[in-house]
């Protein structure tokens, strides 16, 4: 279905990342939607002050943006600094400048953007041809190395930045959606029916594709997204050390039934072919890739809706291979997740990917970064056995290998990738249709948008959540004929309150299922629709197919998984206990709630053993419990940010009864 506006008859497109030309639902851009307060505004505001001026620093120190300037003097290949996709880099930082300039009308950042598309422009080359590792003397030929030299998927960086630029200050005159389009129509002659029959080692062209031709109605972009698709799994790219699978190109995207292989490409190559799906009407693609987002989420998702398992491929591993301590939960495959969901979530209109959208947001994307936002993760591990040391804030990182977060990586893609996320999230949070107005995340912000009747709605939302569960929606405009106000309520709800209170007094109250819980009326200023959503810590069982937390539990809370830290473990036992591996936890004790934060009984174990020269014999399946303690959990997203710990997501159960606090084993 598509959703028109009433008076041009075309789709109508806001301050958005993706703008499909049809689907369910039509998204709701930062012009019509404003975070302003809580849990993301927070995050927003450091963003915006920290987190953007970090990321240019480094770009300049590591001299990855003066590459461009290299490049326009001719002076390459020497001098040229980071790895081969660096340049992609430059784009997700523009595009995170593109989007907070468009929420702020930041005029240090406008200053900023201007100044890094101002070095781009003169490396660009007559043809439109735009890269600083490739093509020039001494270097590579261009597209020579489809396999690893990241040309397409820097260009498709490029194009989203050009994309949140052209939406968001469409008079801009920088020029760098004219850059992009010279590139893009040079992708269509290179690569086009009758030239390479080839694709990208690493998917990503395609949504900016997608998106470019959104923005200019150049249908040949579409054409060319579509084609890269039709050839993604025909084996067009040479074998590998993993597989063809790394690259997806092992089996046709429509006949696929799993993501598979590094799981940043296929979750960037299954949110492009979802764009494709949508705008060429294809629901057979659109249908494949349903059911391949179900069956990842059922079989190869983490609990914290973390993706990849394996850290020598940064790959998904096979159904149910889901270990803790080596989860690899990339930040970047968890943002392309979203980015996958968000466009299924808007074609189908379905709760549950709002829901995996939820998952993901708090326990990866809000993990990643730094309280400050001047450090990252890049993997996103379920279980620390070592503490691990702080990192030179001066120093350059190794990616998964920075036991704490890091200031910088030699491949620093999860950064201004986590930046551009930030930076655009009000887009997230609602849609249209032809009824009304639905709330996918829960946000205080304010809401102002025409329904597709031209019916000019307002509402103004509050809410401290996660930290409670109540979401308060108020009307502050009269409507002239009813709507209907959705909300997605998420399936861990059980038990939720849905109460309309009009301004005249008048009280409703009904249970909300989880699903789409929905109150249709003619609002009035005043009327006030609040969702109030059980809160209570929850032990969660995995799969037994998941053998690696066979045994264990974790502890949520609303959306947010929680984990033990060693810190906390060494306080409440007085320093008898210092490493989340020596207890397990009493899972038939009470699960209490502490203002927001769960307390569990966990007990110790006994000392173990000497050593013996064989692991495998003279050992008890189980230790015997000594000491119980209760226990405070912390958020997973507040993890290590008071200094090296060991932590654990996964709790091993107690095999027997256990004392009461305090108390000794006799």
């Amino acid at each position: 279905m598509t959703i028109t506006d009433p008076t041009t008859g075309r789709r109508r497109t806001g301050f958005v990342p993706a703008a499909p030309r049809a689907g369910r639902l039509r998204p709701l851009g930062l012009d019509e939607v404003r975070i302003t307060g809580g849990f993301w505004a927070e995050r927003q505001a450091v963003n915006g002050e920290r987190t953007l001026a970090h990321i240019g620093h480094w770009l300049e120190r590591e001299g990855w943006i003066s590459n461009f300037e290299l490049a326009a003097a001719g002076s390459l290949p020497d001098g040229r600094r980071g790895r081969e996709f660096a340049d992609s880099e430059i784009y997700k930082y523009l595009e995170a400048l593109a989007w907070e300039i468009g929420r702020t009308g930041d005029g240090t950042l406008e200053a900023a953007f201007r100044d890094v598309v101002g070095r781009i422009a003169p490396a660009q080359e007559p043809d439109g041809y735009l890269n600083t590792n490739f093509g020039r003397p001494g270097q590579a030929p261009r597209w020579s190395d489809l396999e690893w030299g990241h040309e397409l998927y820097c260009l498709g960086h490029l194009f989203q930045a050009a994309v949140a630029r052209a939406r968001t200050r469409p008079d801009a005159g920088d020029d760098l959606l004219a850059i992009a389009c010279r590139a893009a129509n040079l992708v269509c002659e290179v690569f086009g029916d009758d030239g390479i029959r080839s694709v990208c080692g690493h998917a990503e062209i395609e949504v900016g594709l997608a998106e470019l031709a959104r923005v200019t109605g150049e249908q040949r972009y579409l054409r060319q997204a579509e084609l890269f698709i039709a050839r993604r799994g025909t084996g067009t790219l040479r074998p590998i050390e993993w597989g063809q699978q790394y690259f997806q190109d092992d089996i046709p995207v429509r006949q696929a039934e799993v993501l598979r292989g590094h799981a940043v490409r296929a979750n960037y190559l299954a949110a492009g072919a979802v764009d494709v799906a949508v705008d060429t009407g294809d629901d057979e693609l659109l249908s494949a890739l349903a059911t391949q987002w179900d069956n990842t989420v059922a079989r190869r998702t983490y609990l914290t809706g973390g993706q990849g398992s394996h850290h020598q491929d940064e790959a998904f591993g096979d159904d149910w291979v889901l270990p803790p301590d080596r989860a690899y939960s990339e930040t970047c495959a968890s943002i392309a997740s979203i980015m996958f969901s968000w466009r299924l979530l808007l074609a189908c209109g379905e709760t549950r990917h709002g829901d995996l959208i939820e998952r993901t947001l708090y326990n990866v994307v809000a993990t990643s970064p730094s309280a400050s936002g001047t450090a990252f993760y890049y993997a996103n591990t379920l279980h620390q056995r070592s503490p691990g040391a702080v990192p030179d804030p001066d120093t350059v990182s190794l990616r998964a290998e920075s036991s704490l977060r890091a200031p910088w990586f030699s491949v620093s893609c999860c950064p201004p990738n986590v930046a551009r996320t930030l930076a655009s999230l009000d887009a997230l949070v609602a849609t249209a249709d032809a009824q009304g107005i639905q709330i996918h995340q829960f946000a205080s912000c304010s809401i102002r948008t025409r329904l597709d009747n031209g019916e000019l709605v307002a509402l103004d939302v509050q809410t401290d959540y996660p930290r409670s569960g109540s979401v308060r929606l108020t009307a502050t405009r009269d409507a002239a004929a009813p709507w209907a106000l959705s909300i997605r309520v998420p399936q861990w709800a059980g038990g939720a309150r849905l109460t309309v209170t009009t301004a005249a007094g008048e009280v409703s109250t009904t249970d909300a299922d989880p699903g789409w819980v929905t109150a249709r009326r003619s609002f009035h200023t005043g009327d006030v629709v609040e969702l109030v959503l059980p809160m209570r810590p929850r032990l969660t069982h995995p799969d037994p197919r998941i053998d690696a937390v066979r045994g264990q539990v974790a502890v949520e809370r609303g959306p947010e998984v929680y984990c033990l830290e060693s810190i906390d473990l060494d306080v409440v036992s007085n320093g008898t206990v210092t490493d989340v591996a020596d207890v397990r936890i009493d899972a038939g004790a009470r699960l209490d709630d502490h203002d927001g934060r769960p307390r569990v009984r966990l007990v110790a174990a006994t000392e173990p053993g000497p050593d013996l020269p064989w692991p495998y014999a003279g050992h008890s399946l189980e230790p015997v419990p000594t000491r119980a303690f209760d226990v405070p959990l912390i958020p997973y997203h507040d993890w290590a940010e008071r200094g090296p710990s060991t932590m654990r997501v996964w709790l091993p159960v107690a095999a027997q009864p256990n004392p009461g606090p305090g108390s000794e084993e006799s």
